[in-house]
């Protein structure tokens, strides 16, 4: 590894994550990334992922299982999908029946393109809570799934 301000910043940011100081190392790792040299560039993107998940983790409790929904949705909406797929299946798991969790799912694996998952998990949303059924006809973020006709007999299923 080279010598210089780059390598002494990345330096002392390594240290701060290693001492558990995240705010401090997230902070040092991101004011790198811009200048950073090619041979360091990927390892900061990848620091400032995990200082931003061990945040989180601090940071992640919540009131009600809905509360938890909104994060998992907030963190589907900004493209962070497998965050938001951990946050789905966490409700899940202490929430077997949670019908939104299950939609949430299926929203995911939709944009992810999990066509099987998508129609697996909308499949058991609509049949824990017949509304989800009137929610996803109207839902945009079902728009890779409508040219499949499993979609379409899963939301229609009383046209023959």
């Amino acid at each position: 590894m080279g010598t210089g301000p780059a390598f002494q910043h990345y330096q002392a940011a390594l240290q701060l994550l290693q001492q558990g100081r995240y705010e401090r190392a997230l902070a040092a790792f991101e004011k790198l990334l811009p200048s950073a040299p090619p041979e360091i560039h990927e390892r900061c993107v990848m620091y400032i992922n995990t200082c931003q998940r061990q945040l989180d983790e601090h940071r992640l409790t919540f009131q009600t299982p809905e509360e938890h929904y909104d994060y998992a949705v907030s963190q589907l909406n900004i493209g962070y999908y497998e965050e938001a797929r951990d946050q789905f299946n966490s409700i899940l798991a202490d929430y077997p029946e949670a019908d939104y969790a299950l939609y949430g799912l299926a929203l995911l694996d939709s944009i992810t393109g999990r066509a099987q998952e998508c129609l697996k998990n909308l499949a058991r949303a609509i049949e824990l809570n017949p509304k989800n059924r009137l929610q996803a006809r109207a839902d945009n973020d079902f728009q890779s799934m409508v040219d499949d006709p499993r979609f379409t007999e899963l939301l229609y299923p009383e046209i023959p």
